[in-house]
């Protein structure tokens, strides 16, 4: 093999690798945005679980929830 032959060889294959990167690149970013978006929702849910629970605890301790008749009586 020439040299040159080699080199256009070497050429392409950095080319394929930019290529590869660059792809490997994107779909790391893309990820990240999707875990932070994730991540924010999950902080959302959690705010509202403790809400939930909050207000469930203290319907319990007014006595409501455990003495209420369910709507058909």
């Amino acid at each position: 093999m020439s040299t040159e032959a080699k080199l256009v060889d070497l050429q392409t294959r950095f080319a394929f690798q930019e290529d590869s990167i660059q792809a490997l690149n994107d779909v790391v970013t893309r990820q990240q945005q999707q875990i932070e978006t994730l991540t924010r929702e999950l902080a959302l849910h959690r705010e509202k679980l403790a809400e939930l629970m909050e207000a469930q605890s203290e319907r319990m301790v007014q006595g409501g929830a455990a003495d209420d008749r369910p709507p058909h009586y």
